[in-house]
């Protein structure tokens, strides 16, 4: 027996149905930074150029839930040098 034998049915993807839900859950997901992209389009049964047109989409009509501090401080750019 090889321990290093490699069971070809294993890498076998199923395809999965694109639901609404699914839809929804990996766009969460690539909102909060919990999912790739590949994943994503993986979980939802999607390509990954179906994925990026369904999340701009997204993108397009929910706004952002989150508020950026008063308090942040911007950080100093590296100034342009000029050539020789």
């Amino acid at each position: 027996m090889n321990p290093y034998r490699i069971d070809k049915t294993s890498f076998y993807e199923y395809a999965v149905k694109t639901t609404p839900e699914n839809v929804q859950e990996a766009h969460e997901g690539l909102f909060r930074a919990k999912m790739t992209l590949p994943a994503a389009a993986r979980h939802c049964g999607m390509s990954q150029k179906e994925m990026k047109q369904t999340f701009r989409e997204y993108l397009k009509y929910h706004a952002p839930d989150y508020q950026i501090p008063e308090n942040t401080f911007a950080l100093p750019r590296r100034e342009e040098q000029g050539s020789i």
